[in-house]
């Protein structure tokens, strides 16, 4: 006998359970390299060998607790007792299965379930186990939640965030490595130089303990005994799993890359058939017995494959698919009150965020010095004295994690607000951004309720790390909203709304505007619907189209020209108000679209080619685009000046009117 399964004593029908979770996942494994084979499945993250680790944690916790698992944690799924056809629906790509033929194999979720399945990038779903346990820590809920990942993501930048962020917040959850020796075709020896996974917790004060991945009873007692203490004790724990993968990273790779004498090693340390020897021994498990079981299992397994087979292939319509992209909902327009206040732009943000707080009483805001200090900009200052330290929280200085965990507060129904320190600094966050918030509802109808704040844009002199407005990288990813207001008035509400919005929303401040637009604003609570655009001049010569600083810029000039123009702020950039922009066009025959942002690639080309496209007849002259130049923002006053596109705007009007 391999292991020493003596330790502690559980029931026989304990035993056997865990016999039963293992062995159904490696006979549904085992049909499904049929069926690889056969053509009839198009790809497959086999788990043979690492059975006892998915069915020992997920036997361990409560139904209720969520879990986070990888591509080769099949158990876990039907440890959950989640119907086989649904299963076979989602790998097939039908319609029975969790994502509507719009992803494949594992990349799923189901609250039904309690679990959330991961993205191909693996390090986020660490810090989206983060958002779920500060969930059930802020509603005093005793729970644990545990989440996969294997050795290869744990030299992603995501395990040493998420592992911060959980030890400095002590949140319960249960990091579970599952070290197989390679990841693909690199071993250990080419990812890190310590000697175990484990001892990484020493690094962040956590809790971190050794278990052999492939003794099932060891896996089970001691997530047991773990979850348990969590719960009491909040905490943090790092759980590395030793084990190997007997196959292929998926099939088409194969093992070629590992040394025989290895594969030979730890096939005799296989977790059914030493398991199964065991009960044997103990007269648990009769061949009689055993004989029963997998014929259920085997039935089971043919019987739902027969259905899915029968399945029509999914068929679906281009307005469904796009209706899906966000989550639908109807924003309660809210009007604003008679009484107001002439207040700054950074004022009627705060303004907004604190009355959203108050209208939504679990709601979070997370950021760098947000708490007590009150934000660089002090849009929070005094936030904490009135919300708490739970609901207002300082964090690490990792962006890619907070807004991963951000999203497991989605998961668990909480909004959430993150600040941006910079907007510039989205980038150390870009990936969970457009891989995890901007899909999530189209892939598995999970709401990305979060709210970005982005302070950005230039003419602060505070040079090319301070000062991008980089709202294109956004509006070209389907899923995401981009909010971008240039009045005060405007801010409070379409913030307001923003939060409202169950989608994701990056809200753009521009911070040269913060403490030099003033505006009277309404004082109560109100909304301004998203996708709407403002015609805050009226005119017959000339279309002007921009947002942000842009619309002061061209506030300015039209004071010192005679000019008869529409002009429209856009305040929404996704989605886009087309039917106030070719309104406008119909009316004035002439264009010209400024925006603060380099030109090649920003969004005043995609309005010009929509205006081509829909409005060619109507154009008395070629539509214009002004932005700044394809360069990184200068630092010194003079170069930014030159930098900035407000005076080339005027120039460009007169030659178009002139046109």
């Amino acid at each position: 006998m391999t292991f020493d399964y003596s330790k502690p004593d559980l029931a026989a029908a304990q035993l056997l359970d865990l016999y039963k979770a293992m062995l159904k996942s490696r006979m549904i494994e085992e049909k499904m390299l049929i069926l690889l084979r056969q053509g009839k499945i198009s790809k497959w993250f086999s788990g043979i060998g690492q059975e006892s680790i998915s069915a020992g944690i997920t036997l361990a916790l409560d139904k209720e607790e969520y879990i986070l698992p990888m591509h080769r944690n099949l158990s876990v799924f039907t440890s959950r007792n989640i119907p086989l056809h649904r299963l076979f629906s989602q790998w097939q790509g039908k319609m029975g299965g969790f994502t509507k033929g719009r992803d494949r194999s594992f990349h799923f979720g189901t609250q039904e379930y309690k679990i959330v399945g991961m993205i191909s990038h693996l390090g986020p779903q660490l810090g989206v186990a983060n958002g779920i346990a500060l969930a059930s820590k802020l509603r005093g809920e005793q729970k644990v939640t545990a989440v996969f990942s294997g050795e290869g993501a744990t030299s992603e930048g995501d395990f040493h965030e998420a592992l911060n962020v959980a030890s400095v917040w002590k949140l319960p959850v249960i990091f579970c490595i599952e070290n197989n020796g390679y990841g693909l075709s690199t071993p250990n020896s080419e990812q890190f130089s310590c000697e175990h996974i484990a001892d990484k917790g020493k690094g962040y004060g956590m809790e971190s303990h050794i278990i052999e991945g492939n003794n099932i009873v060891e896996v089970f007692s001691k997530v047991s005994e773990m979850a348990e203490s969590i719960r009491k004790d909040p905490r943090p724990v790092l759980l590395e799993f030793k084990t190997f993968r007997m196959r292929g990273h998926e099939e088409a790779s194969g093992t070629k890359y590992v040394p025989k004498d290895i594969l030979t090693h730890w096939a005799s340390k296989d977790p059914i058939e030493n398991f199964q020897a065991y009960l044997r021994d103990l007269n648990i498990l009769t061949e009689e017995a055993e004989v029963v079981i997998k014929t259920e299992f085997s039935q089971e397994i043919s019987q739902n494959l027969d259905a899915v087979f029968k399945e029509d292939e999914v068929s679906s319509t281009l307005d469904t698919e796009l209706n899906d992209v966000y989550k639908s909902f109807d924003l309660q327009v809210i009007d604003p009150g008679h009484k107001t206040s002439k207040i700054r732009l950074v004022d009627s943000i705060s303004k907004g965020l604190y009355q959203s707080m108050e209208r939504h009483d679990d709601m979070v805001i997370m950021g760098q010095d947000i708490a007590s200090y009150g934000g660089v900009f002090k849009i929070t200052e005094g936030f904490m004295k009135v919300f708490g330290k739970d609901r207002i929280r300082n964090t690490p200085i990792c962006e890619s994690s907070i807004i991963e965990a951000a999203y497991g507060l989605s998961v668990s129904g909480i909004k959430s607000v993150v600040e941006l320190q910079f907007g510039d600094f989205i980038t150390s966050g870009f990936n969970p951004v457009v891989n995890l918030l901007a899909k999530s509802h189209y892939r598995w109808g999970q709401a990305a309720d979060i709210v970005l704040r982005m302070p950005c844009g230039a003419g602060v002199n505070a040079g090319p790390f301070h000062s991008q407005t980089n709202e294109a990288w956004f509006t070209k990813t389907p899923g995401l909203k981009v909010v971008y207001a240039a009045f005060p008035a405007d801010a409070k509400g379409l913030l307001c709304a923003s939060i409202e919005d169950p989608n994701p929303v990056l809200f753009f401040e521009h911070k040269q505007l913060y403490r030099s637009v003033y505006q009277e604003v309404p004082d109560d609570y109100y909304t301004i619907p998203l996708g709407k655009a403002a015609m805050v001049k009226e005119g017959e010569e000339v279309t002007i189209i921009s947002y942000g600083a842009g619309v002061h810029w061209a506030l300015s000039s039209l004071d010192k020209m005679n000019i008869s123009a529409d002009l429209i702020d856009l305040r929404t950039l996704q989605p886009l108000d087309e039917e106030c922009i070719f309104k406008s066009v119909k009316k004035t025959g002439r264009i010209i679209i400024l925006q603060e942002d380099s030109l090649f690639g920003g969004i005043a080309s995609d309005i010009s080619a929509m205006i081509s496209e829909n409005c060619f007849e109507y154009l008395d002259a070629p539509v214009i685009r002004i932005a700044s130049p394809e360069m990184p923002i200068p630092f010194a006053k003079n170069l930014e000046s030159l930098y900035l596109p407000n005076e080339r705007f005027e120039k460009a009007l007169i030659e178009l009117l002139a046109y």
